[in-house]
């Protein structure tokens, strides 16, 4: 079998930003591969709709998959390839890889299973020279239309997994494909005519009513029929192998090591488009018109002052970054990331006080209106013996400023400093803004940070996230930012011990609590919903919440979640942080910004439904004073993937080990999220498997750029054409 990255039927790409691809703008410009070749009747813009020989019904079926142009058929990219000039023999014991085996059907049946459920059975008989020999038997439920297709005396080509049912080998639900009777005999290695046999065969994602020998069919032939003009999609130094034919080869391989040669190719396109994409930001922000706003440092040398810890040497690094950026007279553009606890909001802060002594407004952006009121209140606390103005600014689109706190200000006295959440996007704009600190990062997106980032003075710009990032990813959803990094955690943190048990030790554990509670300490338990859910199976805080007053009487409990109103939440809180209640009951409203010392311990419920990174961040809320600290995760994990996160936790409480499995068990998709990435997306490529091939496309792309700038060279037009229609269409997406 020959391998290559899976992609799902219906899957959503890596970073799915504007839909324009390579080939349509260089097509569209007619851009050829070399003088005097003229337009094709077959290219990759051509409609399937134009193309005689596809019949309208299926074109139709293939436009409501997304597929509508010769080049989207054609960059309709294999999920694997089965090696048809030979088969797996048939397995005899269960479990193992998935294998595709070649075999005649021998008998079939059908029977009601009762419950209204139907189940359809083929044995299959393996063809052995001129003898049958062993026999499986596939087997499926209610799909009525695989009883139409299915005869006795068919040979059939079978992928699935086996197990074992009694004396039987069976596969549950296996892909198969009918070999055609003319087909037989037809195609050798040396002719290729057939795209289904002797040759290794590409098994594309397909839909409903569509399948992937249909689509095998039809790519074999345009292949054969496709022509340019268009450019090619890597520097002349980077590129190996004509795109066209790679295209070729990643479809219809003549040997694994073409696969693996093309499958390079197209994934190094792909990257190269990405970091050409990072690259022209890089270079756009480098040129914006920007000022100095950096200040001597007297207002954040007397906020240091006051602070009850020493700055870790990483924070110093970090302000001393930042103090250089904010000196020149270009905007900066900077990410902050680190551990849980690092002392990032105090590497912001000081960065805002220096904007603010060079006579410049700052402003801090939160995800939500909770956090944007934590940081306020940790900074009015802060800035209040410095005497800076302080204002918070939250609300809708449609309420901008709907709640302007300027603490008995005169009205006419602007704010130095405004913290906010996205309602700084629409609201009034800040005549002068120096910095700008977007905090959570990845919850906005570049489309947003553009918005904040509006007017004839580019500010400069912070932005923060919670957790460390992969290096993989900062090369790529943050590959336009310089990157200051905290991986040092304060003096006097307490150590952690983090412990993962199932539903039935949770008597146990609040005996342990218990036992800590009356030693003077306080305690978090944290659920992952507010109310029970009729669809999902977890508990919830509110349902629970008179549980755990039972439980832990005469220690006072309180509930906090995101529908608490604002002032009942700040008193809720208060208490908490005076001792005056010893149990939070919450949900994740808690996993950023609350600092209690003498909370040292959180039990959390239905740990297997958050994320790793998640789960670390709402574990810092933990360990912040000198006492022993304990994480105890209530699961009811029972997938490898789940096991694997508990597993994790308990091993590690470094958050740079944590990004990295993370991103092992979810994927980059996941990780990055959503379009707002603004990033071409990937269809092939591996950023985890891949990287070396990511390094190689940012050198390149980076030194495209440092030696054509505008990208005018005659061979680089096409990319700059391309770089132009990807920002329209973005411009348009706002």
């Amino acid at each position: 079998m020959f391998g290559i990255t899976p992609v799902k039927t219906g899957e959503t790409c890596l970073a799915p930003g504007p839909s324009v691809a390579w080939w349509e703008v260089t097509a569209r410009a007619k851009i050829p591969l070399s003088p005097g070749v003229s337009a094709p009747p077959t290219g990759f813009l051509t409609p399937l709709r134009a193309v005689e020989w596809l019949p309208a019904a299926r074109v139709r079926q293939l436009e409501k998959f997304g597929i509508a142009t010769v080049g989207d058929l054609l960059t309709h990219l294999p999920s694997r390839h089965e090696d048809r000039t030979r088969f797996d023999s048939f397995p005899r014991e269960e479990g193992g890889a998935a294998v595709c085996v070649c075999g005649i059907v021998a008998k079939t049946a059908s029977r009601w299973l009762g419950g209204g459920r139907k189940m359809f059975d083929a044995l299959l008989r393996e063809e052995n020279g001129h003898a049958l020999s062993g026999s499986l038997t596939c087997r499926w439920f209610n799909a009525h239309y695989v009883q139409k297709k299915i005869a006795v005396g068919q040979k059939l080509i079978v992928y699935g997994k086996p197990k074992r049912v009694g004396k039987q080998i069976v596969f549950d639900h296996p892909e198969f494909e009918e070999i055609e009777p003319e087909e037989e005999g037809q195609g050798t290695q040396e002719t290729y005519e057939t795209p289904h046999l002797q040759r290794i065969a590409p098994v594309h994602p397909a839909t409903a009513g569509i399948t992937p020998r249909d689509l095998r069919g039809w790519i074999f032939r345009l292949l054969k029929e496709v022509q340019g003009p268009f450019a090619e999609p890597l520097p002349a130094g980077l590129s190996r192998l004509p795109y066209l034919e790679a295209l070729r080869a990643v479809h219809f391989p003549q040997s694994q090591e073409a696969l693996a040669a093309a499958r390079r190719e197209l994934i190094l396109g792909e990257f190269f488009l990405m970091q050409l994409c990072i690259a022209s930001r890089r270079t756009e922000n480098a040129a914006r018109p920007g000022q100095a706003h950096c200040g001597p440092g007297r207002l954040m040398e007397a906020f240091h002052r006051q602070l009850p810890f020493p700055l870790t040497g990483a924070q110093s690094r970090s302000i001393a970054e930042i103090r250089r950026d904010l000196a020149a007279p270009r905007p900066m553009n900077r990410m902050l990331h680190g551990d849980v606890g690092s002392g990032k909001t105090v590497v912001a802060l000081s960065a805002m006080l220096l904007a603010v002594e060079a006579g410049a407004q700052a402003a801090l952006m939160a995800p939500t209106q909770i956090l944007a009121e934590q940081h306020y209140l940790n900074f009015k606390r802060w800035l209040e013996p410095l005497g800076v103005r302080l204002a918070l600014r939250t609300g809708s689109r449609k309420e901008a400023n709907a709640l302007p706190l300027f603490d008995g200000q005169a009205e006419d006295a602007a704010p130095q400093i405004v913290v906010g959440t996205h309602a700084l996007l629409y609201g009034e704009e800040m005549e002068r803004l120096g910095l700008a600190v977007i905090d959570e990062q990845h919850k906005f997106g570049v489309l947003q940070r553009a918005a904040l980032l509006r007017g004839a003075t580019a500010p400069d710009v912070l932005v923060m996230t919670a957790t460390p990032i992969p290096r993989t990813l900062t090369m790529t959803l943050y590959g336009d930012l310089e990157v200051s990094t905290l991986d040092e955690l304060p003096a006097g943190r307490g150590k952690i011990i983090t412990a993962a048990r199932d539903a039935s030790k949770l008597p146990d554990a609040v005996a342990f609590i218990r036992k800590h509670l009356d030693a003077g300490r306080q305690a978090y338990v944290v659920y992952p919903l507010i109310d029970e859910s009729a669809t999902l199976e977890a508990k919830a805080a509110a349902a629970e919440f008179e549980k755990w007053q039972a439980l832990f009487a005469p220690h006072r409990c309180e509930l906090l979640h995101g529908r608490v109103p604002p002032e009942e939440k700040d008193a809720i809180m208060e208490r908490f942080r005076k001792n005056e209640s010893q149990v939070l009951i919450a949900t994740t409203v808690i996993e950023v910004g609350i600092d209690v010392p003498n909370a040292n311990i959180m039990l959390i419920e239905n740990a297997e439904r958050f994320g790793l990174a998640q789960l670390h961040q709402l574990r810092g809320r933990i360990g912040r004073g000198s006492h022993k600290s304990y994480c105890i995760l209530i699961h009811a994990a029972d997938t490898p993937e789940g096991l694997k996160k508990m597993e994790t936790l308990e091993a590690t409480a470094n958050g740079f080990e944590i990004a990295e499995a993370d991103l092992q068990l979810r994927g980059p998709g996941d990780l990055l999220g959503t379009a707002q990435s603004g990033l071409p997306p990937i269809k092939i490529g591996d950023l985890l498997a891949d990287a070396g091939l990511m390094r190689l496309a940012r050198k390149a792309a980076l030194e495209l750029f440092e030696a054509d700038p505008e990208l005018a060279a005659p061979e680089n037009r096409h990319f700059r054409s391309l770089l132009e229609a990807r920002a329209r269409e973005a411009t348009a997406a706002t």
